[in-house]
């Protein structure tokens, strides 16, 4: 989750929403990172998940990770919640929930509901502290106030 982090920092500071991802094998070997680029990119699909997921899928050559954990610093949206479930993900881990746009446990559960083809483990609130403050002060900056609820 540090390099999720690391990662949505530097997205943060690039002007997009600070949400940062990484995929890694059953042996922690690293297969992909990515960080949110819809802004620079002018793509509506450049989420840090998708991105990440596109990576791994390139780097193992198959798109069927079930023997991998992707880590990501905010909870997935209904597009990267299906590009997870497509993936065939073994593992998702994240920090934050979304309130307004989380569909893994908050606002829906994608991963569970009866049209999903794949049902996988999902981790939540790992480094939720840090990740929440990171997100708060990148909204709060942006909006020209002193803090943010998120």
């Amino acid at each position: 989750m540090k390099e999720a982090i690391a990662l949505a920092q530097s997205a943060g500071e690039s002007g997009e929403v600070p949400v940062g991802a990484v995929i890694i094998d059953n042996n922690d070997n690293l297969i992909a990172t990515a960080e949110n680029r819809r802004e620079r990119d002018k793509d509506p699909t450049a989420h840090a998940e998708i991105l990440a997921l596109r990576a791994a899928g390139t780097t193992l050559q198959t798109w069927h990770l079930n023997h991998c954990t992707l880590y990501v610093t905010l909870e997935p949206c209904a597009m990267c919640a299906g590009a997870i479930v497509l993936a065939r993900l073994g593992l998702l881990v994240y920090a934050v929930d979304d309130p307004k746009t989380g569909t893994i446990r908050t606002v829906t559960n994608i991963p569970d509901s009866p049209f999903s083809n794949h049902r996988l483990p999902v981790i939540a609130g790992i480094m939720e502290s840090t990740c929440r403050k990171q997100l708060q002060s990148w909204f709060a900056n942006r909006r020209g106030r002193g803090s943010f609820e998120f």
